[in-house]
């Protein structure tokens, strides 16, 4: 089989230097989405690497039979109709461990800057912090602490469990539910020490009812709607870096005009890339452009993860 690459979404230097050292040849130019099934059928392209952006759909795979494997850098591959490519006999692959740090450490970087109102101050200084440094100290002095309060973990996998790690470093409670597991031991090393803790999961309603922070970390689909917001704590945070429509935009817009949500924080959205007006507007939704695996390090380790998974691929054949 020919390895003949296409990175639509771009690789890491690390994993393409890899790749090209096996021998492949792999293209990092952009390919247009309309512009794609000529290109792979012309250049004979055996394995198409895609983020979030190209979007992999039936018409693709039905037109490419040269296509051999198709690999997505990151966790989600909802862009992609994986159940097609598998009975087209296409290989489908993806990078479930490299971002797991990434998006954790996001979804704290959001939280701290909740409860502490920094998106809304920083909004607010360079318009008002030289005439009314008073008035903005005096409208931003009620921020709360996560010490000793309960994140909701909704998703128990690898990124689930690197929430869970960071918020238990911070003394706070956890409440988490996922409808495949039951129990897990958690494992990791803090300045040389290994920590291990013990995780029992709960049911959706416990989740609601006790959490003060709910994060989502779900491949997709909705999970939180209006009949879901009523039994939220009042004040409670929500936390989005999963997927766009886990939690409905319409209803989460109304549950913070109700006071029901204090804050709301969102990596990704429904109509991606172009998100509501009204979330991107509202005062209280802090706000980030899909960028949960987007660090250097996540990127690295993608690229190197990626680079690995194909060559397997094309040694299994």
């Amino acid at each position: 089989m020919k390895k003949n690459i296409l990175a639509n979404d771009g690789i890491d230097a690390a994993g393409l230097a890899r790749l090209n050292a096996a021998g492949c040849h792999v293209v990092t130019q952009s390919i247009p989405q309309n512009e794609l099934i000529q290109y792979i059928n012309a250049h004979e392209i055996t394995a198409l690497v895609v983020r979030s952006a190209t979007k992999v759909r039936q018409d693709l795979i039905e037109a490419c039979p040269g296509l051999k494997i198709i690999a997505r850098g990151g966790v989600g591959m909802d862009n992609i109709d994986v159940a097609y490519a598998h009975k087209k006999g296409i290989r489908v692959i993806n990078t479930p461990a490299a971002s797991s740090q990434s998006v954790a450490e996001l979804v704290f970087a959001h939280l701290f800057s909740a409860v502490r109102f920094l998106y809304q101050s920083n909004r607010e200084m360079p318009l008002k912090g030289t005439q009314s440094f008073n008035e903005l100290k005096k409208r931003y002095a009620s921020g709360t602490e996560l010490y000793g309060k309960t994140i909701g973990i909704i998703g128990f996998g690898r990124i689930g469990q690197a929430v869970a790690k960071k918020a238990l470093g911070l003394g706070m409670h956890l409440a988490v539910y996922d409808p495949n597991i039951n129990e897990v031991e958690l494992e990791w090393s803090v300045a040389q020490n290994l920590l291990r803790y013990k995780v029992q999961t709960v049911q959706l309603e416990n989740v609601w009812a006790a959490s003060d922070v709910i994060t989502f970390h779900v491949p997709g689909g909705e999970i939180i709607g209006h009949s879901e917001l009523k039994q939220l704590k009042k004040g409670v945070v929500l936390i989005n870096t999963a997927r766009g429509g886990v939690i409905n935009e319409s209803a989460l817009i109304e549950a913070l005009d109700q006071g029901i949500v204090a804050h709301a924080c969102l990596d990704v959205f429904e109509n991606e890339p172009q998100p509501s007006e009204f979330l991107l507007r509202h005062p209280r939704i802090a706000l980030s452009p899909h960028i949960g695996a987007a660090t250097l390090e996540a990127q690295e380790r993608i690229g190197q993860e990626l680079a690995e998974l194909l060559l397997q691929a094309y040694t299994n054949g």
